[in-house]
């Protein structure tokens, strides 16, 4: 935009002492590939981040490091800008680069000029080499300096009273504009000009990438077979199986304008390729479902890679390919999260890790984590920093907090601080690290470092191409997103553990899920009721929020909800008139006949993306490929402001196609609002399915789909104890850990029994549950202890969380006898006297909290049971106050388990109180929360006071003040996530 040509390079650190560095430019796509190929090399030979010293072994920070061999061998296309270090060193590189090889010199101030000069000259002399000017640039203008500082600090693990002479002396090391180098080498401009040689040499551009997508498909058809003619062939075999009565009319011509765009486009091989991907988790019995654009696919859908019936969805194509596009859609596979590491390793071994790696994203600073690592800088404690981050939230920015909100939490607000605050607000938003994106895969025809470099990453067995996400797309390289889903692993081991209904009794768990009878009115009554904790999609506040009033009764109704409690219609206005006209207190009002077909199954309000494109489409002349822009450019408006571009063209259009001025005005207000994270029809209805069957596994089976949920951890919205509180409420009888009965995952004894798991007991080993199932009867602690071999710290926390109540009652005698000594050695199982000892009785309250403490559940008591009887009859319980009368001044009482802040809420946070009989929600406006915010956000057992607000069955407690009800925390609270 600002016609600046990009010159690729970078600087590589040898490993010779004093590890000296070299800069390599890249002249020409061979050079490119050299450097590809030595960022590959120089990574793999190290840990993630350091690097191993030659001489003590010990790690040090580096990022890449090689030989000169390695980059000798690797010359061609690169220039490169050395040092002056060791000589015979450096006539390796003069005499593999030649006349791309000079000596750097850099004017900084620092004392070391002269010698650096002097060094140079030496070196240029006996190689008969040039020397080039540069600035040894570190930082933008003079101000950054202290910044990067920090940030050096920050990567060195130092303060800066410890950094000591690690940071420059002053702050040359700029970005100098022409005039101040021209002035600053004067008297050597010579060295300049070299500068600019190498620069008008350096004419690689990355759109001279070639990547080229996988053509063979191991396994799916004769060697001699096409890759369209292979996805056709499969495509043709899928039918039956979809339509066992043949497809219609409206299918066939669906898979024939897709077929035909796939093989104009020349992307077979992609579809195969996630065909295949997909077939390697039908193999193993691991469930997965496509969804996103790839839900739009009719031959997505045929080849069983997503589960949504184009015959029965208003699907667009253009949203998932056009020839304006000309390149493979995004397909997104969702596996059991559990499961999914052995699809990816069989991806990598079917395609070799110099073809196939993975997907990086940069992760950035944010609020919390920039206010940490600068006040760790700044030499305050691990504490103090710890202390100084969670004065911020999600939706913080550094200096939104109030110098009132440090000093409620005991600092001093004085120049050290505010600069803390002052640098931690700069840093917000850098890159923090490279991590791996949550599925993303690149295949290629050819070694992927021909076009990228590939490095391991932090997680054993994974290779990465570092390079962000969203510069793949960019650059046009194919990516599978293969992804992991905690339900998908949930509703598999429910599946397994309901073996005993006929209605889903099958020998696979895919055979099991597709027998999940449909459209059963008894779990769209539970749906009407908000009764969904642990219901995948609509369990959230604001979903069970939404329950009540748009109460669904089909499926197509889950999928409307899935996708309407989002950024995009509710800032788009399109959810309260959606949902006055689906209850008949609003007209139905289309802005014209044309679009009728596209709006009237969402009552004249456009609920999805799709249907934005629609409108563009039919409305407003746009044609597919225009209006798939238009969806990316929505993605992105806050981000390039390229959605006002299109403001004109589709309000003209409505205009010529008969739409009024003001319905054309909502129309792209509406679009707009889907720039804030709307969903697509297909995306919503791949979610929405797997939104059913959860819900329809919560009704009929609470037990077991309770203890799918915890046996799943972790994953979804609430903790074990809440799962186990509302699975009790739905008469459940909860059974608790027992060192006899339980097995490591909770188990379903019988069809209305859950009996917690030894996985609940937090520190167990899982090895030593292994073997006390194997073991097992035990006649003593003792017993217990010789024949499992578990040590000292596994029988304490087996006793703390009263899995040894069946060998010993007492809870403080059962800890007694995990923690004495034992005979061991020769004298390992002789007879040893009793040692027993004389404890008090744990109190009802010590135990609760000890039942916490462990196993982060209580499944025989509640915090509210002991402490209901202490309360004035003024505090409500959660049945009283989900009964009261709107406008009424209330106070309740609860545990926390879940604060939360939407960012379509105008500052406004919600939280829920459980108590012994169930859920109340309170509202927290943002000044109110600001005053209350330690309370707020710091204890978990709250009396809240302030006025009940009722919109039909939806209650909440518009909160005015807050009190603590007691010390001390239970069950984990799920925060603002």
């Amino acid at each position: 935009a600002l016609g600046i040509r990009v010159i690729g390079g970078c600087e590589l650190t040898l490993n010779f002492e004093p590890h000296p560095t070299v800069r390599l430019y890249v002249a020409d796509f061979a050079g490119y590939q050299s450097l590809c190929s030595l960022l590959t090399l120089g990574h793999t030979r190290r840990v993630k981040g350091k690097a191993r010293d030659a001489a003590t072994g010990a790690p040090r920070n580096c990022y890449c490091e090689v030989s000169i061999e390695e980059i000798c061998a690797r010359a061609a296309g690169l220039w490169v800008i050395a040092d002056a270090f060791e000589l015979s060193r450096l006539h390796e590189l003069r005499e593999a680069f030649g006349p791309r090889f000079s000596l750097r010199v850099y004017r900084q101030h620092d004392g070391f000029d002269a010698a650096r000069e002097r060094a140079a000259l030496g070196a240029s002399r006996e190689l008969q080499a040039p020397i080039v000017a540069t600035n040894a640039v570190r930082y933008g203008t003079r101000e950054d300096k202290q910044l990067f500082d920090v940030a050096h600090c920050i990567r060195e693990g130092l303060t800066l009273e410890s950094a000591g002479r690690s940071l420059s002396c002053n702050a040359e090391a700029f970005l100098k504009a022409e005039s101040q180098m021209v002035a600053l080498f004067s008297d050597r401009p010579r060295w300049l000009e070299r500068s600019v040689e190498i620069a008008e040499a350096c004419r690689f551009e990355l759109s001279e990438l070639r990547y080229s997508f996988p053509s063979e498909i191991e396994a799916l058809g004769p060697p001699e077979e096409k890759p369209f003619a292979t996805l056709k062939r499969l495509v043709e075999q899928g039918l039956p199986d979809r339509y066992p009565k043949g497809a219609p009319p409206n299918v066939r011509a669906l898979l024939e304008k897709e077929l035909a765009l796939i093989e104009q486009l020349d992307v077979a091989p992609f579809f195969l390729s996630v065909f295949a991907i997909v077939k390697i988790a039908r193999e193993r019995d691991i469930l997965c479902q496509g969804r996103g654009s790839a839900a739009n696919s009719a031959v997505c859908y045929v080849l069983g890679i997503t589960a949504v019936d184009p015959s029965r969805a208003a699907t667009l194509f253009e949203r998932f390919m056009s020839p304006e596009r000309k390149e493979p859609p995004d397909i997104d596979v969702d596996f059991e999260h559990e499961r999914r590491e052995e699809v990816i390793q069989e991806i990598y071994r079917r395609y070799g890790r110099d073809r196939a790696a993975m997907v990086s994203e940069v992760i950035c600073y944010r609020g919390r984590s920039a206010m940490r690592e600068v006040a760790k800088v700044f030499g305050y404690s691990l504490e103090e920093a710890n202390r100084l981050a969670s004065l911020l939230h999600w939706w913080n920015e550094v200096d939104d907090v109030r110098d009132q909100r440090f000093a409620e939490a005991g600092f001093t607000v004085d120049a050290r601080l505010k600069q803390v605050v002052d640098l931690a607000s700069r840093i917000q938003g850098f890159p923090r690290h490279l991590s791996i994106h949550v599925g993303g895969f690149v295949l290629s025809a050819r070694p992927l470092t021909e076009v990228a470099p590939v490095e391991p990453a932090t997680m054993p067995d994974r290779t990465v191409i570092p390079w962000n996400k969203d510069d793949l797309d960019v650059l046009g390289f194919f990516k599978v997103d293969v992804l992991s889903l905690g339900m998908l692993t949930a509703i598999r081991k429910c599946l397994a553990l309901c073996q005993h209904d006929e209605r889903v009794a099958a020998d696979t768990a895919i055979e099991r899920l597709a027998r999940i009878p449909s459209e059963d009115p008894v779990a769209y009554e539970a749906a009407c009721k908000a009764d969904t904790v642990g219901v995948f999609q609509i369990e959230s506040r604001a979903q069970m929020s939404m329950l009540p009033r748009l109460r669904p009764k089909k499926f197509y109704d889950i999928v409307v909800q899935v996708a309407i409690v989002r950024p995009g219609p509710i800032q788009g206005g399109m959810v309260h008139p959606y949902l006055r006209r689906r209850m008949g207190l609003e007209k139905i009002e289309l802005p014209h006949p044309k679009l009728a077909p596209i709006l009237e199954r969402t009552f004249g309000v456009p609920i999805f993306q799709e249907q934005a494109m629609q409108i563009a489409i039919v409305g407003a002349g746009y044609s597919g490929g225009e209006a798939d822009q238009l969806r990316r450019d929505m993605a992105a408006w806050r981000r390039n402001g390229k959605l006002e571009g299109h403001r004109d063209k589709l309000i003209r259009g409505f205009l010529k196609n008969g739409i009024s001025q003001r319905f054309a005005d909502a129309l792209f207000r509406q679009i707009q609002g889907f720039g804030e994270y709307g969903f697509p029809e297909s995306h919503a209805a791949s979610f929405a399915l797997l939104a059913y069957a959860s819900l329809w596994l919560k009704v009929h089976h609470p037990a077991e789909f309770a203890a799918a949920l915890i046996n799943s951890q972790p994953m979804g919205f609430y903790s074990p104890n809440t799962i186990m509180q509302d699975a009790q409420r739905h008469g459940v009888e909860l059974l608790p850990v027992c060192v006899h009965q339980s097995t490591w995952d909770c188990s379903v004894p019988s069809h209305h029994q859950l009996r917690a798991g030894l996985r609940l007991v937090r520190g167990l080993r899982e090895a030593t549950v292994r073997r006390i199932e194997q073991l097992r009867p035990f006649t003593s602690i003792d017993d217990l202890a010789a024949r499992t071999h578990a040590g000292t710290r596994d029988l304490t926390l087996l006793a703390q969380s009263g899995a040894l109540d069946a060998l010993e009652p007492d809870r403080r005698q059962a800890i007694w006898l995990a923690r004495v000594p034992r005979l061991d050695g020769l004298l390992e199982g002789a007879d040893a006297p009793t040692r027993r000892g004389a404890f008090k009785k744990l109190s009802r309250l010590e135990q609760l909290k000890l039942d916490f403490f462990t196993t982060g559940v209580s499944v025989n008591d509640h915090p509210m049971k002991l402490l209901r009887p202490k309360l004035p009859p003024h505090v409500w319980s959660s049945a009283q106050v989900n009964a009261g009368a709107d406008g009424e001044k209330v106070s309740a009482a609860g545990m926390v388990i879940v604060r939360q802040r939407p960012g379509t809420a105008k500052g406004i946070v919600f939280m829920t109180l459980e108590d012994e009989l169930g859920f109340s929600n309170l509202v927290f406006y943002e000044d109110v929360f600001e005053r209350l915010f330690n309370l707020a956000t710091g204890v978990q057992m709250l009396i809240v006071h302030g006025t009940l607000q009722r919109a039909g069955d939806v209650v909440h407690v518009v909160v005015e003040e807050l009190e603590r009800l007691t010390e001390g925390r239970f069950a984990q609270s799920h925060d603002f996530h």
